[in-house]
């Protein structure tokens, strides 16, 4: 079968544009309710929890190495330390643990 690229361009430009249009036009008031502001005020966390919550199991190849990372991250990131540190923190425990894992085996 031979597809033709410009309908999917043409259907994801659509797709995209609607996302992006339709709440203007269909909310033309300011939202006042405070359970939908408490919503959408969340909503951009969860997006971005649930693309890199799943990442993060899958980028190594060990599962223990991805907990150990993750487990650092959680912990700096509750005791309020910055985004650079909890990164390179995290980075160097996964490393550490796929040595040991490499070298233990």
């Amino acid at each position: 079968m031979r597809y033709n690229i410009y309908i999917y361009i043409l259907v994801m430009a659509t797709v995209t544009y609607l996302i992006r249009v339709l709440p203007l036009t269909v909310f033309k008031k300011k939202i006042k309710n405070k359970y939908i502001l408490s919503f959408l005020h969340y909503v951009p966390y969860t997006c971005l929890s649930a693309m890199i919550v799943p990442a993060i199991f899958y980028s190594t190849s060990s599962l223990l190495s991805a907990v150990a990372g993750f487990c650092v991250a959680v912990i700096l990131g509750y005791f309020k330390k910055g985004l650079v540190t909890v990164a390179v923190s995290a980075s160097l425990a996964v490393f550490a643990v796929e040595m040991l894992i490499k070298f233990a085996f």
